[in-house]
């Protein structure tokens, strides 16, 4: 049983959800350390970006395991324990930017942990789904809250309605997806968007985050009387002073997220 964290002195952070033999799906013990890990990169200074992937070359992750989780129904008591193993799909605020390097299978919970994410990179073999309502159930943990803000409605409904599995090709069309790449340039290429993203200014980066996602629950007005607020804030920071300092300078800035 195992979630890997890896850090690097870089900011970046690597979760692999560790169960190819079950294809990366989660039963509740993963879940609970999943949980952790998010909680680790939100509460880490340290950490400015996070990437998540599954081990193997099969899948990035299957969904809840459907044998030891979906058929075994919690106590009602934990239903109104809404802050108990909060993930980064189920209501975790984690303002920095999520990288998903998606190697295989993405089904079920794992597309809803994929709809969570920021940018997002699958290779050419990669298949997408959520076909909860084929197995009885329909996908919680925000899948039929973002996908209908991230798709056309069609798209959406087709997708949660009906459940079929779909290929790389269809989900970068359909704006799911970033970049497609082979196999052996995955890695490669979620460590390429995660160092860019570390090298930018960690303050203005989730303070952009926030704002864009909190927009959807907010009308046109209060966002904008947001990002006044939050421009103001950003303007007594280190890193603002640093940044236009590295302009007149010509040289890369070296922020600080303070």
């Amino acid at each position: 049983m195992s979630i890997d964290f890896q850090q690097e002195d870089n900011g970046i952070a690597t979760i692999t959800i560790n169960r190819p033999e079950r294809r990366n799906a989660l039963d509740q013990a993963h879940y609970d350390l999943l949980s952790d890990a998010w909680k680790r990169v939100r509460d880490d200074p340290a950490i400015r970006v996070a990437i998540i992937t599954g081990a193997g070359d099969q899948a990035f992750c299957a969904g809840a395991d459907i044998k030891s989780f979906l058929t075994t129904a919690p106590p009602l008591s934990a239903l109104l324990n809404t802050q108990n193993g909060e993930l980064l799909n189920r209501g975790l605020e984690v303002w920095k930017p999520i990288v998903a390097a998606v190697n295989g299978y993405c089904l079920g919970g794992g597309m809803t942990l994929l709809l969570a994410t920021d940018l997002r990179v699958c290779t050419t073999q990669a298949r997408f789904g959520l076909s909860e309502v084929q197995r009885g159930a329909f996908p919680a943990n925000g899948g039929t809250q973002r996908i209908s803000q991230q798709l056309p409605h069609a798209i959406a409904m087709e997708m949660l309605l009906i459940g079929d599995q779909f290929d790389a090709d269809i989900a970068q069309r359909w704006g799911l997806i970033n970049k497609v790449v082979e196999q052996d340039a995955l890695m490669r290429s979620a460590r390429d968007y995660a160092m860019r993203l570390a090298a930018n200014a960690p303050l203005a980066v989730q303070a952009a985050k926030e704002l864009a996602i909190r927009s959807r629950d907010a009308n046109l007005a209060t966002g904008l009387r947001m990002e006044q607020l939050f421009l103001r804030i950003l303007q007594e920071s280190d890193d603002i002073k640093e940044g236009a300092d590295a302009f007149k300078e010509r040289r890369p800035p070296a922020f600080r997220g303070q």
